[in-house]
């Protein structure tokens, strides 16, 4: 009982006494907070973090390692390098529709826990044959004439290549379909729940390399494949575990619809035929067909006969081809649902984001390189860059809860477009060395003289791009960007610093600045994805997701080969330009759509 005492001699001071159980209440509630952090870190939520945190760091590590490993292996030249980023982008475009349709009809327990292995026993693997061939190269150099060093060669880009496929199954698996599940499907849980793993995606795509570069640096190439192998076994025996604890806490992870699947079957003499099918992409359990040959007001399914024969017909090809004509119409049946796919345009949208070069990956590095700006430097402002895509994600969570997820996406497009004006400006600005001569070899002749006079006079504030880069040619599979490439150079001489920095700073200002709208953006799509796919497709649209993001990945690299030099940067910068905004107006399409459907219905 709480006691009141208004005495005179206390100066008219209320005291008041608590009692027993107020104070015993206090005291629970104080003991409550511990037990709730308890919770918290025995929940689902903070398992996954983990598991995903020490997921991401891996797969940094070895994407920074192993492309630096296979220059060192090459002499320092970038075939191999080419080569793996070549296979890795291939595989994954013609095998995307193919893992996802694996993630949906397998139960989720097996599918992570078998991308989980398959990908870290890849890694360690890998990882052996990598140090016995950097301990024993002289020896294997002169075994079969030189066949065994490219037998090695075959058999590390097999296995990176296997660990990136694996790589790919985990994340659909894990954050385009656990996370759903385990939010409830509660669109603000599932928002915090993307944003805080995009955030840790973006603190360990820098801290990851720089920690293995370190390992690499101090020691050697053999200690730094030492420490990803022992990496590598701790992380999987973590994961392992905490991925089997989700699963047995949320019970709704062991409910998976399964797929579709086309039962024909004929009854009776009278040709009655009916088509089952279970499981329909909508959702429903089981619908039925039945038709008769005498009743022609039903709607005919499929003729049982022309059915059978093609199904005659694949039955007699041999086994091997059977099972290839089953994996490519797996294929075809993947991309023809992508685009029937209500969120079509969004996700071709966030496709072409990846056509560009204005992203901390090595060509922007490179170019700035060859531009006077030191390495140090270029570390700074990877290092800004992450801090402005951490903003987006913040800034994401803010804008969907004020303005609904479809304005977000418009409200990060029209913000990321705007920052880019600063690098189209720097084409133009002073100190920029485009020059358009060296693709017009047929101008005239006092032209091209005086187009060769600005020429020079360009090339005495551009640096000679030599040496090589440590990144390999494919992109980041949970984000649009890299944000941890740095560049290695051999004997960059120092040249004469520009006549203006006014060009370079305007492209890393609207580089750095666009990454708030660039993964807010993402973070858009991706949960649109997330909401509007059904559950029995979400792996296979989610595969098919990844393989036009490596699609379009590519063409940027081609865009590349074609104008090497840097005089021919601003002209990449203008074709990224016209890359993103032909993204976003299908974003913008999109958005249209859905709300002029919303306002039909209402």
């Amino acid at each position: 009982m709480s006691q009141r005492a208004d005495s005179p001699e206390c100066g008219g001071v209320v005291v008041e006494l608590e009692s027993d159980d107020i104070r015993s209440a206090r005291t629970r509630r104080i003991r409550r907070i511990p037990g709730s952090a308890l919770i918290y870190f025995r929940g689902p939520k903070f398992l996954i973090y983990v598991s995903g945190a020490l997921s991401m760091w891996g797969d940094r590590m070895w994407h920074f390692a192993i492309s630096v490993f296979l220059i060192e292996l090459y002499g320092r030249n970038l075939l191999l390098t080419a080569v793996f980023g070549l296979v890795v982008a291939g595989s994954v475009l013609l095998l995307g529709a193919l893992i996802g349709d694996w993630v949906d009809r397998n139960p989720r327990n097996k599918v992570a826990h078998a991308s989980l292995f398959i990908q870290n026993i890849s890694v360690t693997v890998c990882s052996i044959v990598l140090m016995l061939v950097f301990s024993y190269k002289q020896r294997i150099e002169h075994v079969w004439d030189g066949w065994l060093t490219v037998v090695c060669y075959t058999v590390v880009i097999i296995l990176a290549d296997v660990a990136n496929l694996a790589s790919t199954a985990l994340t659909i698996a894990i954050q385009r379909d656990w996370i759903v599940v385990i939010t409830g499907y509660n669109r603000g849980h599932l928002a915090g729940m993307n944003a805080t793993m995009r955030r840790i995606d973006q603190v360990t795509n820098i801290l990851a390399p720089l920690a293995v570069g370190q390992v690499m640096t101090l020691a050697s190439n053999v200690v730094g494949c030492g420490f990803i192998l022992g990496w590598n076994l701790v992380s999987l025996i973590v994961e392992f575990f905490f991925l089997s604890r989700v699963y047995r806490i949320v019970p709704a992870l062991s409910v998976k619809p399964p797929g579709v699947e086309v039962h024909l079957e004929t009854q009776g003499s009278q040709g009655q035929t009916r088509v089952c099918l279970c499981a329909s992409s909508g959702g429903d359990a089981l619908t039925h067909f039945s038709t008769s040959a005498g009743d022609p007001s039903v709607a005919q399914p499929p003729p049982a006969r022309s059915l059978s024969l093609q199904l005659k017909e694949v039955t007699n090809l041999p086994l091997c081809f059977q099972k290839l004509c089953k994996l490519m119409n797996t294929c075809k049946d993947g991309w023809k649902a992508y685009y029937r796919q209500p969120v079509f345009l969004a996700g071709m949208g966030l496709a072409f984001l990846y056509t560009t070069v204005l992203g901390f990956d090595c060509i922007t590095t490179g170019y700035a390189y060859t531009q006077g700006i030191s390495g140090s430097l270029l570390s700074l402002l990877m290092g800004v860059s992450a801090i402005t895509g951490l903003m987006g994600t913040v800034m994401f969570t803010k804008l969907r809860r004020a303005y609904g997820l479809v304005n977000t996406g418009i409200i990060s497009s029209c913000l990321h477009l705007g920052c880019l004006l600063l690098c189209v400006c720097s084409v133009f600005a002073p100190g920029s060395p485009m020059d358009l001569s060296l693709l017009v070899p047929d101008a005239s002749s006092n032209s091209s003289s005086e187009l060769d006079g600005l020429a020079s006079q360009r090339q005495r504030h551009t640096l000679p791009l030599r040496g090589s880069t440590n990144q390999p040619l494919l992109p980041d599979r949970s984000s649009i960007h890299w944000t941890n490439n740095t560049v290695l150079f051999d004997n960059v001489p120092a040249g004469t610093a520009p006549e203006s920095y006014i060009s370079i700073i305007l492209l890393f200002l609207g580089v750095i600045t666009a990454r708030v709208g660039l993964w807010s953006f993402d973070l858009t799509v991706t949960q649109l994805l997330q909401e509007n796919i059904c559950e029995s497709e979400r792996g296979v649209i989610n595969g098919v997701q990844s393989s036009m993001n490596y699609l379009m990945d590519l063409l940027h690299f081609i865009m590349v080969i074609s104008a090497p030099q840097p005089q021919h940067f601003g002209i990449l910068v203008l074709i990224s330009v016209l890359f993103i905004t032909t993204g976003h107006t299908m974003y913008f399409l999109y958005a249209h759509k859905t709300k002029r459907k919303r306002r039909r219905d209402t």
